[in-house]
């Protein structure tokens, strides 16, 4: 065994195993050893209401940088995971601008997260109409896999796919061996919804119905069982998509699904009129459809939890005139995923082993990063020490989030992050740094 350099000792932490007392041995930014005890030169000892944790890893965070930097940026982004105890994060291809749809974009985005950054960043590219030719050479440059829409994005510079140009899209990728990741939601039926306008939840919400997400994943569904690709379902906000992808998987279908922490915590009856900061797309729905949620993750149907981190500056918010159908749809919870989930989990009766589970060791397993999620010999010592008992009340203000707008503003969480290391490494957001990764 290689001797260790630092050894963080905890009565209790979380690893693959589950959950225990123990030390873990760091070497050159490596776990070397996970033992019942161990010597070293440097100790560091969690305090007995600490727990610790593997860092966790996000792999749905809009970071927007470059073009829209006044949005979020790699700076304050990475600032912020590293508070909310995530150590890796997965950039999305949109919101940027140019959006990651060749290498050009690529370089340009890795040059400018380059030294800024506080975590470890990975990429994803975008699958857009007319660059059907520039994803092998994407997938070869180290993007994670592709994202697309099936309807409007939100942004005109990426074009969303249509059930004809998915296809060949999908066999492409299924050659390459290469993840699909879909926002999926049917354009035909929230064309033929009622627009969304006005202050009341409800009629935004009617704007969204659950049978779009339903059409769309049953086109993945279809086009993945005849192409061979694989696919994963973003955001997953309706429960009533739950038995279609089950049964797929029984099928042989490669198909993977996440949720997020704002379905799994808020619900619309909670949302007043004009409050547009819980305006996201697909919606937050009612709590009878959260409870479903819940057991999809108990079932292990939903594979992992992530933010869809989604911020924007905060007169996109409309919140002058509450109008829910001019607001920008996305919640920044970047920073907060894990007290967010804790709260709920822990009135449910659901062990913190769980939710590490799936914010930490799925979400690396989705995007294939071996070195990270899991407190393990071999991983990356990235660690986060977290008070699961601790309470604080959000401040918006307070978040390392660019711009203070949050749908948990003022919401009572149980659970504080007290300290984060990225290959054993402390992160104080004095130096970044992280490193960016390649698939």
């Amino acid at each position: 065994m290689t001797r260790p350099q630092l050894v963080v000792r905890a009565r209790r932490m979380i690893t693959p195993e589950g959950e225990r007392a123990g030390a873990v041995g760091i070497a050159d930014g490596v776990i070397v050893a996970v033992e019942p005890e161990l010597d070293g030169p440097a100790f560091v000892d969690l305090a007995d209401d600490e727990v610790l944790l593997p860092g966790l890893v996000d792999t749905h965070v809009h970071v927007n940088d470059p073009g829209r930097t006044e949005w979020e940026g790699f700076a304050s982004a990475t600032r912020a995971a590293a508070a909310g105890g995530v150590t890796t994060i997965v950039d999305m291809p949109l919101n940027s601008v140019p959006p990651t749809t060749d290498v050009a974009a690529l370089d340009l985005k890795r040059a400018t997260a380059f030294g800024r950054t506080h975590v470890d960043v990975g990429f994803w590219g975008g699958a857009v109409p007319g660059n059907l030719a520039e994803l092998p050479a994407l997938h070869e440059a180290g993007v994670f896999g592709f994202k697309c829409f099936l309807l409007h994005s939100g942004v005109d510079e990426f074009g969303h796919l249509s059930t004809g140009e998915l296809a060949p899209a999908m066999a492409v990728l299924a050659r390459i061996g290469a993840l699909l990741i879909v926002h999926a939601e049917d354009p035909d039926l929230i064309e033929r919804a009622p627009d969304p306008h006005g202050r009341a939840y409800r009629d935004f919400l009617a704007s969204r119905p659950e049978e779009a997400e339903h059409r769309a994943i049953a086109t993945l569904v279809d086009l993945a069982r005849r192409t061979g690709a694989r696919v994963h379902v973003l955001h997953l906000s309706s429960a009533g998509a739950l038995p279609m992808i089950a049964a797929a998987r029984r099928d042989g279908v490669a198909i993977t699904a996440e949720t997020c922490p704002h379905y799994l915590t808020l619900t619309a009856e909670e949302i007043a009129d004009g409050a547009t900061q819980f305006k996201c797309c697909p919606p937050i729905r009612d709590a009878a459809n959260q409870d479903v949620l819940w057991q999809g993750l108990a079932d292990g149907v939903i594979d992992c939890v992530v933010s869809d981190h989604s911020p924007c500056t905060a007169d996109l918010k409309c919140s002058d005139t509450g109008d829910f159908g001019a607001a920008w749809g996305g919640i920044a919870g970047l920073q907060l995923g894990l007290p967010a989930v804790w709260t709920a989990a822990r009135r449910r009766g659901v062990p913190l082993t769980e939710v590490v589970r799936w914010m930490a060791r799925a979400p690396s397993e989705l995007a294939g990063l071996a070195g990270k999620g899991a407190i393990e010999v071999g991983r990356d010592a990235d660690l986060c020490v977290f008070a699961p008992d601790g309470e604080f009340t959000v401040d918006a203000a307070e978040l390392f989030h660019r711009n203070a707008v949050s749908a948990y503003h003022g919401r009572r969480l149980t659970g504080v992050v007290r300290r984060t290391w990225l290959r054993g490494r402390e992160v104080t957001g004095a130096a970044p740094h992280g490193k960016l990764l390649e698939r």
